[in-house]
């Protein structure tokens, strides 16, 4: 591409150029504000064995209950903050925070961080990934 057709399309396009320029910040700072990395389940399981960690469910009672993974702990999203002294003994080790699909993780994790945690984790795809993997769930009725 010529370099001053480029600039010619910016001069004349000033406003499309500054739009993208602030969506492309946006996302950057998005994906910067994050929270925790994220781990695969069979990731996840890989840190949580070797590591002594722990899956960290922050879904409602009523999804818990229809399927979790074996000893994971349970404190849902919205009473994290009340709740996190629970979680002490793991502040120095692997802890996989799960949610539905993966995406409610991502502000659990942060604040797990923020609280001092300093191995966490998100699990990509949440639940959803890992009942579609098949991986081995407990129920309670």
């Amino acid at each position: 591409m010529n370099t001053s057709l480029f600039l010619q399309f910016v001069g004349e396009q000033w406003i499309l150029f500054a739009a993208l320029a602030v969506l492309i910040v946006m996302f950057i700072r998005h994906e910067v504000s994050r929270g925790a990395p994220a781990l695969t389940p069979q990731q996840s399981i890989g840190r949580v064995n070797s590591h002594g960690g722990l899956f960290l469910d922050i879904r409602e009672a009523t999804d818990y209950k229809k399927g979790h993974i074996a000893d994971s702990f349970h404190i849902p999203n919205g009473k994290l903050g009340a709740r996190m002294s629970e979680l002490d003994a793991f502040k120095d080790k692997p802890v996989i925070v799960v949610c539905r699909m993966g995406q409610t993780a991502a502000g659990a994790s942060k604040q797990l961080l923020e609280a001092g945690f300093s191995d966490v984790y998100k699990m990509k795809g949440g639940m959803m990934e890992w009942d579609a993997l098949q991986l081995p769930v407990v129920t309670k009725s």
